[in-house]
């Protein structure tokens, strides 16, 4: 039962864009690390999960295109593929693929049951908060050709879909996702860390939005 080593991790990950690259997987590894140990997790299951959630189909693609939105799920038959090879027995297969399957946020169809997907679950979201959270979100839009501000409608704060043509913005995203991703965490640890990173980033959107309207 071999352990996945950070060279070979990195080589999953050389083709990514700049918001799921290697130094994404690096800080949900550490942050992974963290929290099991605070937990009480399987460090063997978090840190392969941790180097292997991403490492298939989480570049994002053309709208059109269904590989991001299965990126969880392509990423576990790999992590399978891999973990075969180093020995691992089918039950820590398992418990890696279940962790994996379970990390994403949207559209939800297997939430996280053990400890060790719990823990990378609240790894992966803690990434999407405070400074590094922002810096990504604005990385993404501009991957989406999107702007960084866009006011958004009366029907998106209602229902949090876009009128036709209305830009999606890094804005939109923390209206949609981010403002919500502290009250999804499960672990105490993951919850404890995510309280400076939400308020950081309240705080961030609430001046950028007030920049762009030139109120401050």
């Amino acid at each position: 039962m071999e352990p996945i080593t950070l060279e070979e991790a990195r080589i999953w990950y050389r083709d990514a864009d700049p918001v799921h690259d290697f130094e994404h997987v690096l800080r949900v590894y550490r942050l992974a690390e963290r929290l099991a140990n605070a937990e009480g997790a399987d460090l063997s299951i978090v840190r392969a999960a941790a180097w292997l959630h991403d490492a298939r189909g989480s570049a994002p693609t053309d709208k059109e295109d269904n590989q991001r939105a299965e990126h969880h799920l392509t990423s576990a038959i790999f992590a399978a593929q891999v973990l075969v090879e180093k020995g691992w027995p089918s039950e820590q297969i398992m418990a890696v693929q279940h962790c994996i399957r379970a990390h994403r946020f949207r559209n939800q169809e297997e939430k996280p049951e053990t400890l060790e997907a719990k823990v990378l679950f609240d790894a992966d979201k803690l990434d999407v908060l405070g400074a590094i959270g922002a810096a990504r979100t604005i990385a993404f839009a501009a991957l989406q050709g999107e702007p960084l501000y866009a006011e958004p409608s009366e029907k998106f704060l209602r229902s949090g879909e876009t009128e036709p043509g209305e830009p999606y913005s890094s804005y939109h995203e923390f209206l949609f996702k981010l403002q919500h991703v502290k009250s999804r965490l499960f672990t105490k640890s993951g919850k404890k860390l995510a309280e400076e990173r939400h308020a950081y980033m309240v705080g961030f959107y609430e001046q950028l939005q007030a920049e762009a309207r030139g109120e401050r």
